[in-house]
């Protein structure tokens, strides 16, 4: 099967999933402060644990030789899209809405959805590739981001805010846990194993990835969800929607094909998944938690959705 209908199928799936979020808000299965719980839970809970798990399969020494590059690579993007809303914002937005424009633009959806296109183009290593880029656009996020959002003033809170993230902290100790002790890599498959310790480790990675399996269908009905509870009339075609969707969507992509093309001119390349998993994420339209953000910390006010700060992304 080819690479683009892998993406096209996997993508009609995820939208039928998010329907499926979407039709269970309308019909109240799901009320705002179930969605909220949901979205916790899917973010302290069953991420870091598919993330843990995730860091176990796929990380060696030879892996972080060759992708110690990937949490930059997140952060360029971010910085990318960011700088090219500060270009755009004098032509689409009002004074008053320049800071949330620019970190609307700028703020892609990079783990959520990308996630399950890599995983099927690319198996485990198209997933570490995003785990990896998580590092680096939770760095952005918390610090550049925040403080754009907040009229360019800092904010060591939000810096805090980072220090505690459960993905962050799962990725740490899932690499340390790969390095330092290296027959944890395969205690998921571990079924013949005599030694109870060896046993018990196995029982509680195996726990680990069925809880982390629970990610993606949860996070993609929370959107659901999320976009279910939103009110369309403070959401109508304007003049500052179309420059973020132009600067989103459009020029985002585009500059980073044109500097991708730059680099490999002067000798510059990156490793193929490395590199489409660039592409992916930059091509993914507006992080829904950016509504909640913005909501919380922006220096604009905006009206209130009855959602956490914790919402996927």
């Amino acid at each position: 099967m080819s690479a683009w209908l892998i993406v096209l199928l996997k993508i009609a799936s995820m939208f039928l999933v998010i329907l499926a979020g979407w039709v269970a808000r309308h019909r109240r299965f799901l009320s705002a402060e179930t969605t909220v719980t949901l979205s916790r839970f899917v973010v302290d809970i069953t991420m870091p644990a598919m993330i843990f798990v995730q860091m176990l399969r796929t990380v060696d020494p030879v892996a972080l030789r060759t992708c110690w590059f990937e949490p930059l690579l997140g952060c360029g993007i971010f910085l990318l899209g960011l700088l090219l809303g500060l270009l755009i914002m004098p032509v689409f937005s009002r004074k008053d809405q320049r800071p949330t424009f620019v970190f609307v633009t700028g703020l892609a959806n990079w783990i959520y959805l990308p996630l399950p296109i890599v995983q099927a183009l690319y198996g485990d290593e198209g997933v570490r590739a995003i785990l990896f880029f998580n590092v680096g656009a939770q760095v952005v996020l918390w610090s550049i981001g925040v403080w754009i959002l907040q009229g360019g003033k800092p904010n060591l809170k939000s810096l805090s805010e980072l220090a505690k993230n459960p993905g962050l902290i799962a990725t740490a100790l899932g690499i340390l846990t790969a390095l330092l002790i290296p027959a944890s890599r395969t205690l998921e498959a571990t079924i013949s194993a005599h030694s109870p310790v060896i046993l018990t480790g196995s029982a509680i990675v195996q726990a680990m990835a069925m809880v982390g399996n629970l990610t993606i269908p949860l996070s993609l009905i929370v959107t659901g969800a999320q976009l279910g509870g939103l009110d369309l009339s403070d959401h109508r075609p304007s003049r500052t929607l179309t420059g973020v969707l132009v600067g989103r969507l459009l020029l985002t992509p585009f500059v980073l094909v044109l500097l991708v093309c730059l680099g490999a001119h002067f000798g510059f390349t990156l490793p193929h998944v490395s590199l489409m998993t660039c592409y992916i994420v930059a091509a993914m339209p507006v992080a829904v938690s950016c509504s909640i953000f913005t909501e919380r910390l922006a220096a604009t006010p905006r009206s209130r959705h009855g959602q956490s700060s914790t919402a996927p992304c």
